[in-house]
């Protein structure tokens, strides 16, 4: 292997610490240290053109022997004179960013006419366009042009909520007085949800884990569900005020009986004893699912179970499409689903144990248990058992907005 000549490793050492001038003045001085064929070894070692090694030659020649004024801070920065260089693609083109901006534009997408209607903004999709309609342009060109007017490459974003309540906000200050008061009165708040159902078995969970180098875990190409171990439904209980949860993991359906089972599981295992004077249990859900403010069963679930722990049950439930706002998804859900990223859930049994190693540096304490009950759907509640539930709506919002007492 031929080794590099003193000047290349001269430049190898000193191109990245000159500026243009400063680099095209060195391969200058260099040739002309070397005299004839000088400029030949220079263009072999640097790669810079010849015409550049010689314009530096001719710009040594013109200061030889001769005395250089100070310049100008910024004019000595310059580096080539005003307007050098190569021009740019617009400068040649200016129609190109005009018919780039109209291909991108989000009011041409629906536009039957627009060629780029279904695309996904490719750019060289939007290459092949342009040079269609003329333009002599590259795709690296096109995707810097489209930096320079303010484009990137986005991902959708989660903030569109469907429709919105105009009483939302007043409903999000109404959960909060109420939970606040109930706090400061000592009685237990709680916030309730269905985690995402999850396959159990061998199959692929997102995230990563540390594991020896080149030993992944091994999982199913096809997420298909395992007739045998189906699926898991998480319904979940978080204590706002004591920063505790209780997770239930069921094997069958995740109705509203479920959901209020996993509410008296709790409260036997968990929050009697941390309320023993408990007067009034209060529960904050979302507006839909098997906990939802229209669901018949929800409520008659709750009323039997207000009867049993001899407590009234004050609800409150958040606007439809706003469950994000809910504690529970960000103070236990959250956890939960970083603790076991990049594990396989192959079984129930590992799925509780999963959710109940999970702690937080704030003191988050988990417990879960499988519930293997069944709870069928479809189960019809008469209108004189609805009737029967002593149920009292409040002023803002009743159906929002109840209270379920013992009877």
């Amino acid at each position: 292997m031929q080794a590099e000549s003193p000047i290349a490793q001269r430049w190898q050492l000193m191109r990245e610490h000159l500026d243009e001038r400063q680099r095209r003045t060195f391969a200058a001085a260099e040739a002309r240290v070397l005299g004839r064929g000088g400029v030949a070894q220079v263009v072999a070692a640097t790669g810079m053109s010849r015409n550049t090694i010689v314009a530096g030659m001719e710009e040594l020649d013109g200061t030889d022997n001769q005395f250089i004024a100070p310049e100008p801070l910024a004019a000595a920065r310059a580096t080539r004179r005003s307007g050098g260089g190569r021009k740019s693609a617009t400068h040649k083109d200016p129609t190109l960013v005009p018919d780039l901006l109209a291909l991108v534009d989000p009011s041409t997408r629906g536009d039957p006419e627009s060629p780029l209607r279904w695309t996904c903004k490719s750019l060289r999709v939007l290459t092949d366009e342009l040079k269609a309609q003329g333009h002599a342009i590259s795709h690296v060109v096109v995707g810097q042009l489209l930096k320079l007017q303010g484009y990137s490459l986005q991902a959708n974003a989660k903030v569109v909520e469907g429709n919105q309540s105009p009483d939302r906000n007043a409903q999000f200050e109404h959960i909060n007085a109420s939970v606040t008061a109930a706090l400061a009165a000592g009685q237990p708040v709680i916030s309730v949800d269905t985690k995402k159902k999850e396959l159990v078995g061998q199959y692929k969970n997102g995230g990563r884990e540390w594991q020896p180098e080149g030993e992944p875990e091994r999982v199913q190409v096809h997420d298909f569900v395992d007739t045998e171990l189906g699926r898991a439904n998480p319904y979940g209980v978080y204590d706002i005020g004591a920063d505790e949860g209780w997770v239930s993991v069921g094997t069958d359906h995740d109705t509203s009986a479920f959901a209020v089972q996993t509410i008296r599981r709790w409260w036997f295992t968990m929050g009697r004893q941390r309320y023993p004077k408990a007067t009034e249990l209060m529960i904050t859900a979302d507006g839909g699912g098997s906990n939802g403010y229209r669901v018949r069963l929800w409520k008659l679930e709750l009323s039997r179970l207000a009867k049993e722990i001899g407590l009234r049950i004050r609800v409150s439930h958040f606007p439809p499409g706003t469950s994000k706002w809910n504690k529970i998804e960000h103070r236990l859900f959250s956890f939960i689903t970083m603790n076991w990223r990049g594990r396989p859930l192959i079984s129930h049994e590992v799925i509780v144990q999963l959710i109940a190693s999970t702690k937080t540096r704030s003191g988050l304490k988990v417990r879960s248990e499988i519930d293997t009950n069944s709870y069928p759907k479809g189960m019809v509640v008469s209108d004189a058992d609805f009737s029967a539930i002593e149920i009292k709506p409040d002023r803002f919002h009743g159906e929002w907005n109840y209270s379920i007492g013992p009877g």
